[in-house]
């Protein structure tokens, strides 16, 4: 069992937990996710690790509640223990020093990519980071993004905080002030890394996205997270979860992600629906 030792809610509806989890924290890298399972009758729940803490022994996990796994998870608190906790899985981000590295994050993203820009800070680099969001009140990790950055832009889609607009109005604003970029690392929604692909591919900037399709076991063996990278299918839990994002197959990408929206939107928790306790002794409602 693994312990939750803190409990926060950055957003509405979405959740920061610091887990106990001591041979996780020791081998954990940027990039690499991890395998949530709430109990046996639980759904497996692939989350991209969002810190680590090797001297705490302790791994932070940052997810939205978008289905039912996910508002069960959010339902635990403090002192609370998850059954399944599997990790580091993937692989990890190559860090190195390059020179000038944006790191973009979208949404949620912004929590994959903090790791990510502290390692390439940590490595020399100069870090300029976008954080992008529909409205000020989702915006997450503003501070932390600020500590380990030089620059941060901030972009919402309303105007509500920073620039009005997208990601890569700002990220073609950087293009354009002549600025030589070593590379870009962009996380987040598929639309947005595609956007983010096609703006710095006629530039010829290296570009890396890190993809979370479907996933069960994490272990490449049942294929839920085929992508087409280039003219190969790759295994996003094993090959990736990052790569080269001007050879992804975005399209395929996103007709796979659409598979099962339908049964996930039709898919609420049947104890809602019946007026039972959430997590209740009667609940068996486990499906994402």
């Amino acid at each position: 069992m693994y312990k939750i030792l803190t409990k926060k809610e950055l957003s509405q509806g979405v959740q920061l937990f610091e887990i106990e989890a001591p041979l996780i924290a020791k081998k954990a890298q940027p990039g690499q996710f991890v395998i949530v399972r709430i109990d046996e009758d639980g759904e497996r729940i692939p989350l991209t690790i969002a810190d680590f803490n090797r001297d705490k022994g302790s791994i932070t996990i940052i997810f939205q509640e978008v289905g039912g796994s996910t508002k069960q998870l959010g339902d635990l608190n403090e002192g609370d223990s998850i059954l399944d906790f599997v990790g580091p899985l993937g692989k990890a981000t190559h860090i190195e020093k390059m020179g000038n590295v944006v790191c973009i994050g979208g949404g949620i993203g912004v929590a994959p990519v903090y790791p990510i820009a502290r390692g390439m800070k940590q490595a020399g680099n100069h870090v300029i980071s976008i954080m992008g969001a529909r409205n000020e009140s989702i915006l997450i990790l503003e501070e932390e993004m600020n500590a380990v950055s030089d620059k941060v832009y901030i972009t919402t889609d309303d105007g509500s905080k920073g620039h009005k607009g997208f990601v890569t109005d700002q990220l073609k604003m950087l293009i354009d002030s002549g600025l030589e970029i070593s590379l870009v690392i962009a996380i987040g929604p598929v639309v947005m890394m595609r956007s983010v692909a096609e703006t710095t591919r006629q530039y010829g900037i290296k570009t890396i996205v890190s993809l979370n399709p479907i996933m069960v076991d994490g272990t490449g063996m049942c294929g839920g997270c085929r992508v087409q990278v280039g003219n190969e299918s790759k295994f996003a839990c094993v090959d990736g979860p990052e790569f080269d994002a001007h050879q992804v197959d975005f399209n395929g990408l996103m007709s796979r992600q659409r598979m099962y929206k339908t049964q996930e939107a039709a898919h609420e928790c049947q104890c809602e629906k019946q007026g039972k306790a959430k997590g209740g002794d009667s609940c068996q409602c486990h499906s994402h």
